[in-house]
C-alpha cells in the first residue's frame, strides 16, 4: 500500500479537484473546501502514526484511503463524462459568444479545379455561427497556421489558435468529384485540444449551401443540445418585378424564388406548421377585395380559400395545421373566424362592434392575441377560446399592432415610440415588456423561427424595406434580403 502522508494526499487531492475546477464544476473555494482537503494535515499525520491511539486509526485510516481511491477513480471517469456536457446554455438571460476560428476548408481530394470553393464553404459556416449570436468568427487574418493544414487533432498545433484568442477550432475538407460533393467538418476545444464532434454530409455540388447547413445545426445541436434553424426557410412579398409578388428563400436570404406570379397584389404570406404549404392574400381578382389561396408546394396546387364579399386577411395556421383564423367582413364588421382547409367556417372567435384583426393562436392553442381598436385605438388583446373572456394586454403607447405568438410561449408585436415603429416582445400576461429595436428607421412584420429563438422583420433602415433577422433578445440584427425592390411581411418556416 502507499505511503499515506499530507503530501500525497494534496496531490491526489489536487488530481481530484482541479479538473472540476477548470471545467467550472466547482468554485475555487469548493475546491479546497471538498473531502479530505477540508482535514487538518496535522490529524491526518496524527490517525496514520500508528504509535498514536492503535490498530483503530490505522484500520479508520486504510478505509479512507479506499474511500478516497474510489472516489478519484469516480471522478476521473466524471472527466471524461463532463467533457461531453452542453457549452452554451442558450436559456440564459446572458450568454457569452465564443470565440471561433474557421479556416478555409481543405481540397482532400485531387480535383483542383474549384479553389475558390475553400473559402465559399468556410464562409457559409461561418456566416451561419455568426447569425445564431452564439458565436464570434475570428479574422482569418490573423490565424498563424499555414493554409491547408491537417485536419486530426494529433496534428495541430493549438497554442497557435488560443493564442489569438479561438475558444473553439472549426476545420473542414472536402471531395469533388463531378457534380457530387462530400464535405467533413472537425470542431476541436481549444483549451483542452480535443475534438468535440466530427461529421460529413454528402450531396450535390450546386446544392453545397444545403450540405453546410446541416452540418452547421449539427454543430449547434452539439454544443447547445437543441436543434439548429439553418434549413428553415422564409417566404416574404417583394417588389422585384414592379408588383408585389410572394417569394421564398433560405433563412439566410439565398436560393430566392418566386411563389406566385399573379402580376397584381399579393400580401401575408403563412407558412404551415409542416412548411407544405402557403396561404396569402391577393387582389388578381379583378374588382374585389382581398382573398385569401392556399398555394400547396409539395404539388403545386392554388385553390382558393375564401372569396366572401369584403375582407379575407391577416389568416394565421392553428398549431395542427387542420384550421386557420382570420379576419372576414362578409356579416358587416371585421371579425375574427375559423375556417378549415376546404374554406368551411368553423367558428366565429371574436365578435365585436370594433375592427378585430392580425389573429395568433398560441402554442397549444387554447388562447388567441389579436388586435382591436375597440379600446379607441389599435390595441392588442388576448382571447380565452373556451370561455370567450377578453382581456387587454397592451397599454403602453397607442398603437400596438401585428402580435405573433412564439413556440416557447412568448409574444412579438410592432408598437409605435417616439414616432417611428419598433418590435417588442411580452408574456402572455402582458408583462416583462421588452423593446428589440430602436433608431433605426421603421421595424414591422415581426414573426418567429419556428424554435421560438429568433425573429424575422421587416425594417427601413437602410431608406428601403429588407427583411432582416435577430436573436429573441434583439442582438445580431442581420439584413438577410438584397433583392432589387423592398421585402416586407415575412413568414418563417420549418425545413
Amino acid at each position: 500500500m502507499p505511503s499515506l502522508t499530507p503530501r500525497s494526499l494534496r496531490r491526489w487531492s489536487d488530481q481530484i479537484h482541479s479538473p472540476l475546477f477548470r471545467k467550472g464544476i466547482i468554485s475555487a473555494r469548493m475546491r479546497w473546501k471538498s473531502g479530505l482537503t477540508s482535514v487538518s494535515w496535522k490529524k491526518i499525520e496524527r490517525l496514520h502514526n500508528p504509535n498514536f491511539g492503535g490498530g483503530y486509526q490505522m484500520r479508520r485510516t486504510r478505509f479512507l484511503l479506499r474511500r478516497f481511491i474510489a472516489c478519484a477513480l469516480l471522478f476521473f471517469c466524471l472527466e471524461g463524462v463532463t467533457y461531453a456536457r452542453i457549452y452554451i446554455d442558450i436559456n440564459s438571460p446572458s450568454v457569452p459568444k465564443f470565440n471561433i476560428a474557421i479556416p478555409d476548408f481543405k481540397n482532400l481530394g485531387r480535383d483542383n479545379e474549384r479553389p475558390a470553393l475553400s473559402t465559399e464553404l468556410s464562409g457559409v459556416v461561418s456566416n451561419d455561427l455568426d447569425i445564431s449570436g452564439y458565436f464570434n468568427p475570428l479574422d482569418k487574418a490573423a490565424f498563424l497556421e499555414e493554409k491547408g493544414g491537417s485536419l486530426k487533432g494529433k496534428d495541430i498545433n493549438f497554442k497557435d489558435w488560443s493564442v489569438i484568442g479561438a475558444e473553439l477550432l472549426l476545420k473542414g475538407g472536402y471531395v469533388c468529384v463531378g457534380n457530387r460533393l462530400e464535405v467533413e467538418i472537425r470542431l476541436f476545444d481549444v483549451f483542452r485540444g480535443r475534438q468535440i464532434l466530427g461529421k460529413r454530409a454528402f450531396g450535390k455540388l450546386k446544392e453545397y449551401r444545403h450540405l453546410i447547413h446541416r452540418l452547421s445545426n449539427e454543430i449547434i445541436l452539439k454544443l447547445t443540445g437543441h436543434d439548429g434553424m439553418f434549413l428553415t426557410r422564409l417566404a416574404f412579398v417583394g417588389t422585384a418585378t414592379g408588383e408585389r409578388e410572394i417569394y421564398a428563400c433560405d433563412y439566410d436570404g439565398h436560393n430566392v424564388r418566386p411563389l406566385t406570379k399573379d402580376k397584381s397584389i399579393a400580401l401575408l404570406p403563412r407558412w404551415s406548421p409542416d412548411g407544405k404549404k402557403i396561404v396569402y392574400n391577393s387582389y388578381k381578382k379583378k374588382n374585389s377585395g382581398p382573398m385569401l389561396y392556399l398555394r400547396d408546394l409539395v404539388t403545386g396546387d392554388l385553390r382558393r380559400l375564401s372569396g366572401r364579399s369584403g375582407l379575407n386577411i391577416g389568416a394565421c395556421w392553428a398549431p395542427d395545421g387542420k384550421e386557420l383564423a382570420l379576419t372576414m367582413s362578409h356579416e358587416g364588421n371585421p371579425d375574427i373566424f375559423t375556417i378549415d382547409l376546404q374554406g368551411k367556417i368553423l367558428n366565429q372567435l371574436v365578435k365585436h362592434w370594433g375592427i378585430d384583426v392580425s389573429p395568433a393562436f398560441s402554442p397549444d392553442a387554447t388562447r388567441l392575441a389579436f388586435v382591436s381598436n375597440r379600446s379607441g385605438s389599435p390595441q392588442i388583446y388576448l382571447l380565452e377560446i373556451s370561455s370567450g373572456r377578453v382581456d387587454r394586454l397592451t397599454y403602453e403607447g397607442k398603437y400596438n399592432t401585428s402580435p405573433v405568438w412564439s413556440s416557447l410561449n412568448r409574444i412579438a408585436f410592432v408598437g409605435k415610440a417616439n414616432g417611428n415603429f419598433d418590435i417588442f416582445t411580452l408574456e402572455p400576461d402582458g408583462g416583462r415588456i421588452k423593446r428589440l429595436t430602436a433608431d433605426a428607421g421603421d421595424n414591422e412584420d415581426p414573426c418567429w423561427s419556428p424554435d421560438g429563438r429568433y425573429i424575422a422583420f421587416s425594417s427601413s433602415r437602410t431608406g428601403q424595406y429588407h427583411i432582416y433577422i435577430m436573436n429573441a433578445n434583439g442582438q445580431t440584427q442581420r439584413r438577410v434580403t438584397f433583392d432589387k425592390g423592398k421585402q416586407i411581411s415575412p413568414s418563417w418556416g420549418p425545413e
